[in-house]
């Protein structure tokens, strides 16, 4: 037989304030990414350099899918860390 436990709180209860914060749109819908403007870029990537997910920065797949590959270019000729 089991105990009856005390109902917690879940973390969908946890994450309401998070869920209702707003995308914030870097990109427009017909903008190109270009793999040597590295300012634009920056605001792409973390302060360690990572790329940021397109759920935090608003790109829809093909527009992270740009970004992505612009980023890689633009470390490989030196451009960003």
């Amino acid at each position: 037989m089991m105990k009856n436990k005390k109902k917690r709180p879940g973390r969908r209860d946890a994450r309401a304030d998070d869920m209702s914060r707003t995308r914030t749109r870097l990109l427009k819908a017909d903008q190109q990414v270009d793999y040597r403007d590295y300012e634009f870029l920056r605001k792409f990537m973390t302060e360690r350099g990572k790329i940021t997910p397109a759920r935090i920065t608003g790109a829809n797949a093909k527009q992270q899918r740009q970004v992505k590959r612009a980023i890689r270019r633009a470390r490989v000729m030196g451009l960003l860390p």
